[in-house]
């Protein structure tokens, strides 16, 4: 379903008009209507078009996160500059997790928006990018290394947010789930 979304989403917000226009135009009147149109153009694996790039994405964020804050979480108890289990403790794991999160998937992104956004030829392949690699290889290419990293910003605004708050409230859960056993294992 994310990739459904990551289409659809991509498709509308590189949609304008044509004065100030960059890539290729879809053309969609709306959300359903964008649904509707590629799927009646290209079936319904023309809805899977580019998660050969999001679930990439998805994964290396995912290992990002749960690996830095955990290891930011030693790393800040073993500092003593708060104890363990201080929430303090917790949200400077989670910052620290967010910039990581940020740094790791910002190539993903890129990658994903030219896979779900290059036009299509009459065989409904991409006519810029074969795949994964070709869009990697070629965006390097093309714009160095640094084009991988374009959009940094607003996705460090997005994901640093989420990181911090989802790691911070699974930790305080967490915690709140192990006291709750101790004390039933007393009882």
């Amino acid at each position: 379903v994310a990739t459904f979304k990551g289409l659809v989403k991509t498709h509308l917000q590189a949609q304008t008009v044509e004065a100030i226009a960059v890539g290729h135009q879809h053309n969609h009147l709306g959300v359903s209507d964008a649904f509707a149109t590629i799927y009646r153009r290209d079936g319904l694996i023309g809805l899977w078009r580019g998660v050969n790039g999001a679930v990439p994405r998805v994964m290396v964020g995912s290992a990002a996160q749960l690996a830095t804050f955990t290891s930011a979480k030693d790393w800040v108890s073993h500092s003593q500059w708060f104890s363990p289990n201080n929430w303090l403790t917790a949200l400077i794991a989670a910052a620290i997790s967010g910039v990581a999160v940020a740094i790791t998937m910002t190539p993903f992104d890129v990658i994903s928006t030219r896979l779900y956004n290059q036009p299509v030829d009459e065989f409904r392949r991409g006519r810029l990018y074969h795949g994964f690699s070709d869009c990697m290889l070629k965006v390097c290419q093309t714009e160095g290394l640094l084009g991988l990293y374009k959009g940094m910003g607003p996705v460090f605004v997005r994901l640093a947010p989420h990181t911090v708050l989802s790691m911070l409230f699974w930790d305080l859960m967490r915690q709140q789930a192990a006291k709750h056993n101790q004390s039933q294992g007393r009882s």
